[in-house]
C-alpha cells in the first residue's frame, strides 16, 4: 500500500508536466490567434470592395474584441467620446452651459444650466441651434455643435438660434466660461426641520456640495436629514467614499473592493462625521445604483440610516478607467464590491443584441417570498439586511399609478412628444411674469394650454381632458413653478404628490432618534454594549 506522503508526492510530480503543457497549449493557441488576426486585417485591407484607413480597421477590431467581453459596463472611449465621459462624471466644462439632442434633424436645447453663460442671454428649452459663428449647423450631428461651441475660458463663440413662434433667427455672442453642473440642484428645510438633500450624482464635488448644504441646513436648524439618492446613477468611487464620512463614524468601515489577482481593498471613514448623531432617511428606487447604492448599504450596514422607497438598481461592480495611445481610454469591470455586512448587491442582467440588459431573475424583490429567498445578513445592530441583489428598504413605498384616465392622457401626450413639450415650456415661459410663488391653476390657464396642444396637431377628446385634470395640473404646475421660482419651489408645491418623501417625513416626526427611526421600522437595532472602565 503507498503511504500518503508518497501519494502526495506521486501527485505533485504529474502536475508539473501537466501545468507545462497548458502553458505550452496557450502560447500555441494565442500564436495562431494572432496569425488569424494579421491575415484577416491584411485581406480586408488588400481586397475588400471599399478600401479601409488601416487605423480605422484597428480601431474597429478593438470595439470588437471590447463587445465580445459581453460586458454591458465595458467601453472604449475615442477622444471626443472621453472628453464627453469625463464631462458627465467630473460635473465641470468649458463653454456657455446648454445641454442639446438631436431632434428632428435639428439641434435642440434640452437643458440650460443656472448661472451659466446660456441662462443669462435667455436661452430656452426648445431653441434651436441654426449656426455656430459663421457655418450653418444644417446636418451637423451632436458632436460636432457642442465641440464648436466649448472652448478655452474667456474665449468668445456666435451661435444663431430659431425659436418656435419666432418668425426671425437671433444671433447670441457668448463669452465661455467654466460650467460647473451640480450634482445638488438645491437643498431645502421641509416639516419638522428636517434638512432634504436631493443627489442626482456622485461627480467630483457632490460630496462637498452635500457638505455644504448640509452645513447651512444645519445652522438653520435642520433635526434631521433626507438624503433623496432616487434617480442617481452613481459616479466616483472615491466621492461615495468621502460622502460616507459625512455621516459615519471614524473607523468604520463603508465598502470592500475585490478584483482578480489583487488584495482586496477595504475603505473606511478616516474623519469625524460633519452628523454624528442626526436621524437620517435616505430614499432609494430602481434607477439608485453604483456609488449611491455604496452610500446606502453602507449607512444602512452600520444602522445610521432608514432605507425608504423601492428596491435599488443592484449594480456591484467596479469599472477602472485605462488611458491608452492617440488620446483613447478603456473602461473594464475589474472588481465587485461589497458592503460592510459582507453583501454583494450586484443583481445578475443579461446584454441583448440592442444593447440593453434585462434582468436575468426578473423579480421585484420587494414581496415576502422573494426576500425569503436571499441571503440574509446582519447589520452592526443585529438587524436583518438582505444581499444577493440590490440594496432592499427597510420600509417599501412603491410609486403611485397612474389611473386609467391619467394613463390614457399621457399616452395622447407623447404621440407627439416635441410638439407637447414646446407647447408646455412656451406657456409656462410666458407664465413667469404673471404668477406668484403661491399661485393656483385656473380653468383658462388649463384651457389655453389644451389650445395651444391642439394648434400643433395633438388630437385629445375633451372628455378625456376632463378625465385626466389632476394629471395636467400636476404638469403645468410643475413646469411653471420651475421656470418661474426654480427647483425647490416646483418640489415644494409637488410636495403632496411624493409619497416616499412623504412617507419620510412621517417617521423622522415619530422617531426623533436614529434608534427609535430604526425601531419604527420593526426591526430595531440592538442596544449598544457599554464598555466596562479598566
Amino acid at each position: 500500500m503507498t503511504s500518503p506522503s508518497r501519494k502526495a508526492a506521486l501527485l505533485c510530480l504529474l502536475l508539473v508536466p501537466l501545468v507545462g503543457g497548458a502553458f505550452a497549449i496557450q502560447e500555441r493557441t494565442a500564436q495562431s490567434g494572432e496569425r488569424l488576426f494579421s491575415q484577416v486585417l491584411s485581406l480586408i485591407n488588400d481586397k475588400f470592395v471599399d478600401s479601409i484607413e488601416v487605423g480605422s480597421l484597428y480601431e474597429k477590431a478593438a470595439r470588437g474584441l471590447v463587445t465580445e467581453l459581453k460586458d454591458p459596463y465595458a467601453e472604449l472611449y475615442s477622444p471626443k467620446q472621453l472628453e464627453a465621459f469625463n464631462q458627465t462624471t467630473g460635473g465641470f466644462y468649458a463653454g456657455v452651459g446648454m445641454q442639446i439632442e438631436p431632434q428632428d434633424g435639428s439641434i435642440v436645447i434640452s437643458k440650460v444650466f443656472p448661472h451659466t453663460p446660456a441662462e443669462e442671454a435667455g436661452i430656452r428649452i426648445g431653441d434651436r441651434i441654426v449656426g455656430v459663428d459663421s457655418l450653418s449647423t444644417r446636418g451637423w450631428k451632436t458632436e460636432q455643435v457642442s465641440s464648436k461651441l466649448k472652448g478655452p475660458p474667456g474665449t468668445k463663440v456666435t451661435a444663431r438660434f430659431s425659436r418656435p413662434g419666432n418668425n426671425e433667427p437671433f444671433t447670441v455672442q457668448f463669452t465661455r466660461r467654466v460650467v460647473r453642473i451640480p450634482a445638488v440642484p438645491y437643498a431645502m428645510m421641509l416639516e419638522g426641520k428636517a434638512a432634504y438633500i436631493p443627489v442626482t450624482g456622485y461627480s467630483e464635488t457632490a460630496s462637498e456640495e452635500v457638505a455644504q448644504n448640509l452645513q447651512r441646513l444645519v445652522g438653520e436648524g435642520a433635526k434631521s436629514i433626507i438624503l433623496d439618492l432616487r434617480g442617481n446613477p452613481g459616479g466616483y468611487l472615491e466621492q461615495a467614499i468621502t460622502m460616507s464620512n459625512i455621516f459615519l463614524p471614524k473607523g468604520k468601515e463603508i465598502v470592500a473592493v475585490r478584483g482578480r489577482g489583487e488584495p482586496d481593498q477595504v475603505h473606511v471613514t478616516t474623519t469625524v462625521p460633519m452628523v454624528p448623531t442626526l436621524p437620517i432617511v435616505i430614499l432609494t428606487d430602481g434607477y439608485t445604483a453604483s456609488a449611491s447604492e455604496i452610500v446606502a448599504g453602507a449607512l444602512q450596514d452600520h444602522d445610521r440610516a432608514l432605507i425608504i422607497g423601492t428596491t435599488s438598481f443592484g449594480k456591484g461592480l467596479v469599472q477602472s478607467m485605462y488611458r491608452l495611445d492617440g488620446g483613447y481610454a478603456i473602461k473594464l469591470t475589474t472588481a465587485k464590491w461589497y458592503t460592510p455586512s459582507g453583501r454583494s448587491i450586484q443583481k445578475d442582467r443579461k446584454l441583448l443584441d440592442d444593447g440593453s440588459l434585462v434582468e436575468s431573475h426578473p423579480d421585484s424583490m420587494e414581496s415576502d417570498s422573494a426576500r425569503k429567498a436571499r441571503p440574509k445578513f446582519k447589520s452592526d445592530g443585529g438587524r436583518v439586511v438582505y444581499g444577493g441583489g440590490a440594496i432592499t428598504p427597510d420600509v417599501i413605498v412603491p410609486y403611485d399609478t397612474l389611473p386609467t384616465v391619467e394613463q390614457k392622457l399621457s399616452r395622447a401626450l407623447l404621440s407627439k412628444q416635441q410638439d407637447a413639450y414646446l407647447a408646455l415650456y412656451d406657456y409656462a415661459f410666458e407664465q413667469k411674469a404673471n404668477v406668484k410663488p403661491d399661485f393656483t391653476l385656473t380653468p383658462d390657464m388649463r384651457e389655453e394650454f389644451y389650445q395651444r396642444l391642439v394648434k400643433r396637431g395633438l388630437v385629445i377628446d375633451k372628455k378625456d381632458w376632463a378625465a385626466g385634470i389632476r394629471y395636467i395640473d400636476r404638469t403645468l404646475d410643475s413646469k411653471i413653478s420651475s421656470i418661474a421660482f426654480g427647483d425647490s419651489t416646483a418640489k415644494r408645491r409637488d410636495l403632496h404628490e411624493d409619497r416616499q418623501l412623504l412617507r419620510a417625513l412621517e417617521f423622522l416626526k415619530k422617531g426623533p432618534t436614529t434608534r427609535e427611526l430604526l425601531a419604527l421600522a420593526g426591526n430595531a437595532p440592538a442596544p449598544a454594549t457599554k464598555k466596562a472602565n479598566p
